[in-house]
């Protein structure tokens, strides 16, 4: 896409692999969602990389406008979510800030033909005409991709949602926003369960909102929750319908001797994510990633600085606005490594066993094919430069990776940078360095 003519509304706002990988779905500011499909690879070719194309475009949210409290909702898609495939179709979720959706994909590549009642053109025949009967026959077409909506789920929230989740039973999922969790049946879209709601009955007593909501992988009645004060609460909806009282708190006592006017916010939780054999917890805050066992509540098991070097820059951060980013996080497909975003169009990956890490950029440069990505050394103010080193006064912090993804069984990862998507995969190491 040239940089010179893209627009706010092509800013990619999330971007979500479906459960075997072959699909990629990505949303934007502008309600637009854009499905990638895995090419075959091809065998003769040693280098042929089984890309991501085009597979199928569609407008998901339109901009609307609450007349009761005179608010314009916009189109911007917030969470992609896709269902396990049941069958030859594909279903996934979309959601903006007020409305979710339920959005089937199928292909077709054939047509019926030869009707009784109507001619090629799909015009009625004259029945004077009609003095035989014949068997409509299926004939080849080209493929076509079709989307269309199967579900609207609406006014369940008074505030904005930020995450959707779906249950591992497949009938269920959650929606969250600032204040509440609701409960839906994928089934039935005109009710929906509120299993969590933390708004106080006097909004002067808020003190914290819901950042980010996860379904265990595995057991249908277990969801964490995320808070603005860094706290995470693992619910377990089988001890009460409302879930308000946690059945975990894991929470990490703060420093004093650390403690500024910023600590509140850089230890809001932007993300949270279950590992794929759910026994971990990775969160994401402004300036680090950590890993939660969910047998250990007191501390985290790992903590891994993402950006140490913007400590000193937090004043600065918070006048542009920069302090309220929210970045996400990803595991890879063994929960061995695991991937955030940063400024300046960097990446970061932690591989938990060797504790190597490595920041990589995603650039133009870097996504020609077969390109090697070469790591990326940020030296703080006032540090030492080696060659190749940037200095952290030169970062564009307009450049921001906040949505990644990671394909759930292969290295394949991707990142979307402002408006344009990168996918990156490693062919030969069996470790994304």
């Amino acid at each position: 896409m040239n940089n010179d003519l893209w627009s706010m509304a092509d800013i990619i706002s999330t971007v979500e692999f479906n459960h075997t990988g072959e699909l990629l779905a990505t949303g934007d500011k502008g309600g637009r969602v854009v499905i990638f499909q895995r090419e075959p690879e091809s065998k003769n070719e040693l280098f042929s990389q089984g890309e991501y194309n085009v597979y199928s475009t569609f407008q998901s949210h339109e901009p609307e406008f609450d007349y009761l409290k005179s608010l314009e909702i916009e189109e911007k898609i917030n969470k992609i979510r896709w269902l396990p495939q049941q069958n030859a179709a594909h279903f996934l979720l979309s959601t903006n800030d007020k409305t979710i959706k339920l959005w089937k994909v199928s292909e077709r590549d054939k047509r019926p033909e030869g009707y009784n009642l109507k001619d090629e053109e799909g015009r009625i025949k004259d029945l004077s005409t009609v003095t035989s009967l014949q068997v409509p026959v299926l004939k080849p077409m080209d493929l076509m991709v079709e989307v269309s909506p199967r579900r609207l789920f609406a006014n369940a929230h008074t505030y904005h949602v930020n995450s959707i989740s779906v249950n591992s039973d497949y009938q269920t999922y959650m929606s969250a926003d600032d204040l509440r969790i609701n409960l839906w049946h994928l089934d039935i879209t005109d009710r929906s369960f509120n299993i969590v709601d933390i708004k106080p009955v006097n909004m002067e007593d808020l003190t914290e909102v819901i950042t980010a909501a996860e379904f265990h992988p595995h057991h249908c009645n277990l969801f964490v929750y995320s808070s603005s004060k860094g706290t995470l609460r693992l619910c377990d909806m089988r001890e009460a319908a409302l879930c308000d009282k946690h059945s975990k708190l894991f929470e990490e006592p703060e420093d004093p001797s650390s403690r500024s006017f910023f600590s509140e916010i850089i230890s809001s939780v932007s993300d949270v994510k279950f590992s794929h054999s759910g026994r971990y917890l990775l969160t994401r805050d402004y300036l680090t990633a950590k890993v939660w066992d969910l047998n250990m509540e007191s501390k985290p098991l790992e903590t891994y600085q993402v950006h140490d070097y913007l400590r000193s820059k937090l004043c600065s951060l918070y006048e542009n606005d920069c302090i309220f980013d929210k970045f996400e996080c990803a595991w890879n497909g063994s929960d061995s490594v695991i991937m955030t975003g940063a400024y300046n169009n960097f990446f970061r990956m932690f591989d938990r066993n060797t504790k190597r890490d490595v920041t990589l950029e995603a650039s133009r440069e870097s996504s020609k094919p077969r390109a090697v990505l070469k790591p990326r050394r940020v030296c703080a103010a006032g540090g030492k430069r080696r060659k190749d080193d940037i200095s952290v006064d030169s970062l564009d912090f307009t450049k921001k990776i906040l949505h990644t993804a990671w394909h759930p069984t292969e290295n394949i990862i991707a990142i979307a940078a402002t408006n344009n998507l990168y996918i990156f995969q490693d062919k030969l190491n069996s470790e994304m360095h």
